[in-house]
């Protein structure tokens, strides 16, 4: 038995405390800092150490005797918390910090996938507004604008017109909008076909495919407006059948593994390739996360039958490409629901309604995000606040289990997408 501390706040967190609290293998789970959801479930407590603050991480893992971490958000990542932890002795599932780039640095993980043969959107990088105007002027719109490190998902637009388009290098490069993420840009090709969310369990040179799923990233319903961390997701993804499957491991999954290792990057952890499908069934990567997706986790940890906290101590021991993983054959959808206003500016601290009308259904589960609780009352505390996630025998039916239990939750500014899913469903 042993003490697991899970790293982050939001929804993705509270999946995994969820499914770690399953385990055999657990003892008790920590969540630092957690919400409001990871507080009620079974063996979980949340402790007030925010995910940045790396040497408090390591100094109440020492006194808690935590036998395994697991990090949910992408920041500490690149901030070298696997490293401080290793330097530590204890396990903690996630690449350190040199990895970690891959998701860290958009212009390090397209020259990486250009080095190492992996289909990938043509691109160039600028750090200077007037080179970067040029481009766009040069070539063909749409064209795709991203900051280099880490904006949240947010740090991404698809430019159809010029004024959008200069308007968007100065906010990232002149404004710095980002911060230090944006002093920097990547502009290319605009992709056309279907997202997919393909993500594997890797242990140096072994890795292990989860279930595929496709998230929905922008603010509108029919995938219109502004960027966010996502605002739903299912699994698993009809199209992908074993051909492409195979395509996707045979091009893009095992070129990373091998490239990584060929650089000298002992990478172990959840390796996310965010892909584009075309009509053709060729895929090329969009972008590359070093942890699990959110709300990708919601729906996949519901369909996970096998015991989690074994599969990521299997990461440590060796076998986990011979892993036999058990997945529930049913479909699951999360809706995500957020404060009116995201992902600009928005208010929190609304009282959250309806949430104990869905506490005993096995088929939907509710996972929070943006939340606390005061005086047992649950309050909207971020930009998403909950993903209503639900198992159904198809995705019509997940896709229906999932927007009834919507229905019944209720607050000042609620906002969700109508259409998660409209892709396949059509």
């Amino acid at each position: 038995m042993i003490n697991v501390l899970i790293v982050g706040s939001g929804g993705r967190e509270h999946a995994f405390t969820w499914k770690a609290s399953q385990s055999d293998l657990v003892d008790k789970i920590f969540v630092a800092p957690g919400n409001a959801g990871t507080a009620l479930e079974p063996k979980a407590e949340n402790i007030e150490i925010r995910s940045s603050d790396i040497e408090g991480l390591v100094s109440f893992s020492k006194k808690e005797n935590i036998g395994l971490v697991i990090v949910g958000p992408e920041d500490p990542l690149a901030n070298g918390i696997t490293d401080a932890f290793t330097e530590a002795g204890i396990d903690c599932f996630g690449p350190e910090s040199l990895g970690a780039q891959l998701e860290g640095s958009k212009a390090f993980a397209k020259s990486f996938m250009k080095k190492h043969n992996i289909p990938t959107a043509s691109y160039e990088s600028f750090t200077d507004a007037d080179q970067a105007k040029n481009y766009i002027q040069e070539n063909d719109l749409p064209l795709v604008i991203k900051a280099d490190g880490l904006a949240a998902g947010k740090g991404v637009l698809i430019a159809e017109d010029h004024e959008t388009a200069n308007k968007t290098i100065d906010q990232f490069i002149g404004e710095e909008k980002f911060g230090d993420a944006s002093k920097k840009i990547i502009i290319e090709d605009f992709l056309v076909g279907q997202e997919l969310s393909y993500i594997v369990m890797v242990d140096g040179t072994e890795y292990l495919p989860l279930a595929t799923s496709q998230d929905h990233k922008t603010i509108g319903e029919g995938d219109v407006g502004l960027n966010t961390g996502g605002m739903g997701a299912y699994s698993p993804v009809p199209f992908v059948n074993d051909e492409l499957d195979t395509v996707i491991r045979e091009k893009v999954i095992e070129p990373t593994i091998r490239g990584l290792s060929e650089d000298g990057i002992m990478f172990r952890g959840f390796l996310y390739a965010g892909l584009m499908i075309d009509s053709n069934y060729n895929p090329k990567v969009l972008e590359y996360n070093c942890r699990f997706g959110d709300p990708e986790t919601q729906p996949i940890m519901l369909r996970l039958k096998s015991d989690l906290i074994d599969m990521i101590q299997t990461c440590f021991n060796g076998g986990i490409s011979n892993y036999d993983i058990d997945w529930d054959q049913k479909s699951a959808m999360g809706v995500v629901i957020s404060s009116h206003g995201y992902p600009e500016s928005y208010e929190t601290g609304k009282e959250i309604i309806g949430l104990d009308t869905l506490s005993d259904r096995t088929d939907v589960k509710v996972f929070h995000s943006g939340t606390c609780s005061e005086n047992d009352i649950i309050l909207s505390n971020g930009g998403r606040v909950l993903c209503v996630t639900a198992l159904g025998d198809d995705l019509n039916q997940s896709n229906e289990n999932a927007y009834r239990a919507v229905d019944q939750i209720d607050w000042d500014g609620k906002y969700f997408r109508k259409d998660i899913g409209f892709r396949v469903m059509k």
